[in-house]
């Protein structure tokens, strides 16, 4: 057993804490999240537990996290005729949104200077954790600090997502959706769960296209970029 054992529960107990201070206070920066990162981190800096030794104790929640990603199949599955009815538009905007988010992160990382590993480590950033660390390694990027860059993604969407979205007057709940699971993946999806249903369905359904999408395109679109911008 990992001499860190008691970070599978610390994790646990943080996380279920934050969600009920979440629930509580009913603000969307009040990510849980944000607030579990906020508790656990400084016991790791006090307790001088390096994140290798931190994660080994806690690796149970990162094996669960594939297969959490396929249970987002029931909210697909039971709005499955209104996907059959738009899945042309469905298909176009996640094929838009996901060329969007690969050329735009990392064009941006190039013209900032950065190495060509670099903008492979960041070009997945807005596909869930695992598809995101997979398609980063195939680029010969670096598929932990991907994790991060999925991680910050998926607050600022939960986080301001809904926000932005009202302030560009996006009201249609398939439209929301697709917006959230789009930009912000599983961090997103959750968060449109939690504020509609139907919402979460398609913030789900976008998840996993963009997904596919990315994994797809992504060894393709890498080396045009560089070519043009490297």
């Amino acid at each position: 057993m990992s001499d860190a054992w008691w970070s599978l529960p610390l994790t646990v107990a943080a996380f279920l804490l934050a969600r009920k201070l979440a629930s509580k206070l009913k603000l969307s920066l009040i990510n849980p999240l944000l607030v579990a990162m906020a508790i656990i981190i400084p016991i790791l800096l006090l307790t001088h537990l390096p994140y290798s030794r931190y994660f080994a104790g806690s690796a149970l929640l990162n094996q669960l996290l594939q297969p959490a990603v396929v249970a987002l199949a029931l909210p697909l599955y039971e709005q499955m005729h209104q996907i059959r009815a738009r899945w042309k538009t469905i298909i176009t905007v996640c094929f838009i949104g996901s060329l969007t988010a690969m050329v735009s992160g990392t064009a941006i990382a190039l013209w900032m200077g950065a190495t060509p590993q670099i903008a492979a480590t960041i070009m997945p950033k807005s596909v869930t954790t695992p598809i995101a660390m997979a398609v980063s390694g195939s680029l010969h990027g670096i598929p932990a600090i991907s994790a991060i860059c999925v991680l910050i993604a998926g607050v600022l969407g939960a986080v301001l997502g809904h926000t932005l979205l009202n302030l560009f007057g996006v009201r249609k709940t398939a439209s929301r959706g697709l917006a959230i699971g789009n930009a912000s993946h599983a961090l997103g999806t959750a968060r449109a769960a939690e504020v509609d249903y139907q919402e979460g369905a398609f913030s789900s359904l976008a998840l996993v296209i963009c997904g596919i999408i990315t994994s797809l395109l992504a060894p393709f679109v890498f080396p045009l970029l560089m070519r043009w911008l490297g």
